[in-house]
C-alpha cells in the first residue's frame, strides 16, 4: 500500500516538480540580443553591408547549467543566402570541423582560390577561425569572421521571381567585426535594418 502511495505521489509532483525546475533555470537567467553590421564587398565587387545577430542566454557561475546561445545568422544586403554558424554545442552538429562554422553546401558554394565544389566536409564561413573549442555563447564585443567560399551561382530568375545567392567575399585574412550586446527586448535590440532601395536600383 505505502508503495502504491509514493507511486500516485510520484505521477502527481513529477510533472510539477519539472516545471519548478524549468520556472527556476529560465528565472536565473539574463537574455540577450547579439548584432553587428559593417561594410564590405560580396564576391561580385559590390559594395554591400553584412549583420551578424544572434541571441544568448547567461546565467550566474553558481548555476547548474552553463551559458546558452542559437546559431549566428550572416545575412548581406540584397542577398537570399542566410548562413548558420553553429558550434559544438549544437545538437545540428556542422560536419565540417571543430569551432564555430558553416559548411558549404553543393551545388551552391565553391572553395575559394580553387574554384573546386564546397561539399559538407568544407568549412565556408567561421568565426574566431583559430580556436577549435569556440563557442557561440563565449563570443564577446569583438570577433573574427573568415570566409573560405564563393557562391557557384550569383543569382537565378527574372524580375519579380529573381533571388539573389551572393554573399561577403572571401579573404584569407579575417574580417574583424565589432558586436553589440542588449538585453533582449529592449529598445536597443532592434536589428539594424538594410536599404532595401540599392538592391531595387540594380
Amino acid at each position: 500500500m505505502r508503495q502504491m502511495i509514493l507511486s500516485a505521489l510520484s505521477r502527481v509532483y513529477k510533472p510539477v516538480i519539472g516545471s519548478l525546475m524549468l520556472s527556476l533555470m529560465s528565472g536565473c537567467a539574463s537574455y540577450y540580443s547579439h548584432f553587428a553590421m559593417f561594410p564590405a564587398e560580396n564576391s561580385s565587387g559590390e559594395p554591400r553591408q553584412v549583420r551578424l545577430s544572434w541571441q544568448s542566454a547567461d546565467y550566474p557561475g553558481w548555476w547548474l547549467t552553463g551559458d546558452k546561445a542559437t546559431p549566428v545568422k550572416v545575412e548581406t544586403q540584397c542577398s537570399d543566402r542566410i548562413w548558420r554558424l553553429h558550434d559544438g554545442d549544437d545538437a545540428n552538429l556542422a560536419s565540417c570541423g571543430e569551432g564555430i562554422r558553416a559548411c558549404g553546401q553543393p551545388g551552391k558554394d565553391l572553395v575559394a582560390g580553387t574554384e573546386e565544389p564546397a561539399t559538407g566536409e568544407i568549412r565556408c564561413v567561421s568565426i574566431n577561425p583559430t580556436d577549435p573549442a569556440a563557442r557561440v555563447a563565449e563570443v564577446g564585443d569583438k570577433l573574427e569572421l573568415l570566409v573560405s567560399c564563393t557562391p557557384s551561382v550569383v543569382a537565378e530568375g527574372q524580375g519579380s521571381e529573381a533571388l539573389n545567392f551572393d554573399y561577403l567575399r572571401a579573404s584569407s585574412v579575417p574580417y574583424t567585426v565589432y558586436v553589440r550586446k542588449v538585453p533582449r527586448g529592449s529598445m536597443q535590440a532592434r536589428l539594424p535594418e538594410f536599404d532595401e532601395s540599392v538592391c531595387d536600383a540594380e
